[in-house]
C-alpha cells in the first residue's frame, strides 16, 4: 500500500450533513492558510483527489474549478493545477472575501443565543490553535481521510 501523505498534502475531516465539495474546498482553503500549500506547490489533481479521498470524480473536478475560480488555484499547461500566489489586495477587500461567512458565523450565533463577547473568544481561540497547531510542514499521516 503507498503512503499517501506526500499525494493530498491537507488533512479532510469528513462529517456527515455537510456536502463533500464544502468540506474539500474548506480544507484545501485551511491548508493554505496554515502555510501547508504554499504559492507554486502543485495542488493534487482531480483524479488523485478522488482517488484519495474516495469522492466522486465529478466532485473532486468541481473542487477544483471552484479553488481556480476563486483564484487560489492556476492550471500552468505542462505543469498541472498550482496554488497560486495571492494578489495584492486593500484590507477592506479581503474582508469583503469573507462577508458571507461572518455573517452565517453571526446568524448561527444568534440562533443558538450566543454572544458576541463568547463568538469572539471562540475566534480568537480557533485563530490560536490553526496557527499553532499546524506549522508550515506539517502532513496528515492518514492522507487526508477520516472514518466516517
Amino acid at each position: 500500500m503507498r503512503n499517501s501523505t506526500a499525494v493530498i498534502p491537507f488533512r479532510v475531516q469528513f462529517r456527515a450533513g455537510l456536502s463533500l465539495f464544502e468540506q474539500v474546498v474548506y480544507a484545501s482553503k485551511k491548508a493554505m492558510i496554515a502555510g501547508q500549500l504554499r504559492p507554486g506547490d502543485a495542488y493534487p489533481s482531480v483524479r488523485t483527489l478522488s482517488k484519495e479521498l474516495k469522492i466522486n470524480p465529478n466532485t473532486a473536478a468541481k473542487v477544483v474549478a471552484h479553488l481556480v475560480n476563486e483564484g487560489l488555484l492556476e492550471t500552468r499547461p505542462g505543469i498541472g493545477t498550482v496554488v497560486a500566489a495571492l494578489p495584492d489586495s486593500k484590507r477592506k477587500e479581503r474582508m469583503q472575501l469573507l462577508g458571507q461567512e461572518i455573517e452565517e458565523v453571526v446568524v448561527e450565533a444568534k440562533r443558538m443565543g450566543i454572544g458576541l463577547d463568547e463568538v469572539l473568544e471562540s475566534t480568537t481561540d480557533h485563530w490560536r490553535r490553526l496557527t499553532r497547531e499546524e506549522m508550515p510542514g506539517d502532513r496528515p499521516k492518514d492522507g487526508g481521510r477520516r472514518a466516517r
